[in-house]
Parts: structure tokens; sequence; C-alpha cells
């Protein structure tokens, strides 16, 4: 018996999906984050508690693990030297492949095909295959980078609520709602955001689009910027010669809507999602390395 194990690991969650050789859903799981600036041994860690979940919830065990092909999209991975030393880390598994998140991404929304993903979550990248060439675009770390994405959300609402706070800005319903986590209170904020994480900023994302669908000023401003930022990252992916664009990503069906109808009408439908994507990679990988073996 030999089974196929998908796993995306992003910003704010780590997916994973297991099936049987003929693509039959055994199990899935669910873990915290674990994109590769956590380390590569936290990193290890939480993919394999994933693992670990998934083939319980398929009623497998320990010793099924050398039977498992694994494919595995990880945030982060594409930086420099960083996917090589990822390699190296021991997985139980028969064998594994290792690729980004926004890798992944596109092969599950275009099964393989050429086109191009723009992945709105916790972060943001542009993913581009066209033949055997692909790049990316962006996704160079928050808050450098991730344009539209979820922390980036959370980021402008904390600097929107604070300057409401200390009388800079005129307060509004979502300025009010934010700082209320702090109990108003700008020391508090201070605290948090010493230790916030880009996980902990896209946790304010809902409500920012929450105010922004009410009408909220600050918020439909934040949106207006984050849309712009979207349809630059589409007009940069078709001018790169991409022959189709899907979104993807936790924040991708709520910004959406915000687009320019023009622009909206250029974005295709994905086929499936990154999970779909991380075990093609598993199936094409393993299929490659028999046909060669």
């Amino acid at each position: 018996m030999r089974y196929f194990l998908g796993i995306d690991a992003g910003g704010s969650r780590t997916r994973a999906r297991l099936t049987n050789l003929e693509g039959f859903v055994l199990g899935e799981a669910e873990t915290g984050p674990a994109n590769a600036r956590i380390g590569l041994e936290p990193l290890h860690a939480v993919l394999m508690s994933a693992t670990r979940k998934a083939i319980a919830a398929a009623d497998l065990h320990e010793r099924d693990l050398p039977l498992i092909v694994a494919g595995m999209g990880i945030a982060g991975i594409s930086r420099p030297g960083l996917l090589q030393k990822a390699a190296q880390l021991e997985f139980p598994f028969g064998s594994v492949y290792l690729e980004s998140d926004a890798a992944i991404a596109n092969l599950g929304a275009h099964l393989g095909e050429d086109g191009a993903t723009l992945v709105l979550g916790t972060g943001s990248v542009a993913y581009i295959k066209i033949g055997k060439m692909s790049l990316t675009i962006g996704g160079y770390g928050f808050p450098i980078s991730d344009e539209g994405s979820g922390a980036a959300l959370g980021l402008s609402a904390m600097r929107h609520a604070l300057r409401a706070l200390d009388g800079r800005t005129r307060p509004t319903p979502l300025s009010a709602a934010v700082t209320e986590k702090f109990n108003h209170d700008t020391g508090r904020a201070i605290e948090w955001m010493d230790e916030a994480t880009p996980k902990d900023y896209a946790s304010f994302a809902p409500l920012v689009m929450d105010y922004a669908e009410r009408n909220d000023e600050i918020a439909r401003s934040i949106v207006e910027d984050a849309v712009k930022h979207v349809e630059r990252f589409i007009e940069t992916i078709f001018n790169k010669g991409a022959p189709r664009c899907a979104l993807a990503g936790g924040l991708s069906r709520r910004l959406q809507p915000w687009l320019r109808e023009r622009t909206a009408a250029r974005l295709t439908e994905s086929k499936g999602d990154s999970l779909h994507g991380a075990l093609l990679l598993a199936r094409s990988g393993y299929s490659s390395d028999s046909a060669s073996g």
C-alpha cells in the first residue's frame, strides 16, 4: 500500500491531507503556523505534528510513515538557501518533496498547467508558471512586502487606530473596535506590538473587511489601498506573459468584490486548492523518481 500526504504550511495555519493511491481522502488535520521564519527545528516539529494528526485521523500508525510520499508547500522556503537546508531535515517518509506555499497554490489552481496564482492570506505573493519557467513576484516578508495581505490590513488598522486614540485623526467604529482589544490603552497596544507576529496582525483583517463593508471611513481607505496593490499584482502577472491568473488564500474571496470590474473579469476560478497542489507535488515527484529509477 502507498499513501500520499499533502501539507500546506502557511503563516496562520498548517493543513495536512492524507490520501490512498486512488486519491480517496483518508484523513485531514490542522495545526499552527509553520513558515520558514520560525526556524528549521520548530518548522519540522509543526510539520510532523500535522502529519501525526492526519495519520491518526486515517486510523494509521507510526509504522505506516515509510509508506507515505509527502509533498509540502512551506511559506518562506524560497528565501536563499532555505530550501536546501529544509531538504536536509529528517522525515520518516518513503520520500518527500518540498516547494513554496505559492508553488503548491499554483499547482492546485491550474492542476499543473501554465498559469499564475496570486496568494492573499497572512502574506501575499504571486507565482507564475509558463512551460519550464517559474517565477515569484513579491513575498519578501512582512512588513517590507506582503502588500494587500491580511497582515498588511492589520498593520494599517493598528496605525489608524493609534492615531485616532491620540487625536491625530477622527475616531471611527473600526478604530474603536481595534483599540478596545487593548482597553483603549496606548501602552498596552505598544506592548502587544513588541511581540506581534504577521499572524497576529492578520487577525484584524476580518474586522477591517467587516467595517469596510459597513462603509467605515478608515476601513474603506485601508481596503481601497490594499486593492490598488492587488490590481498592480494582477497587471504585472499578465505583463509577464501568464495566460491566466487565479486568486488563492483566505483573504482573496473578501477582496475580490472590491476589484474593478475589468480586473475581476481577467481572473479565472481555481480548479483546486493548495492541498490539491501539495498532493500533486507528491504524486508527480514520486512518478518521476519511479520512472527514472
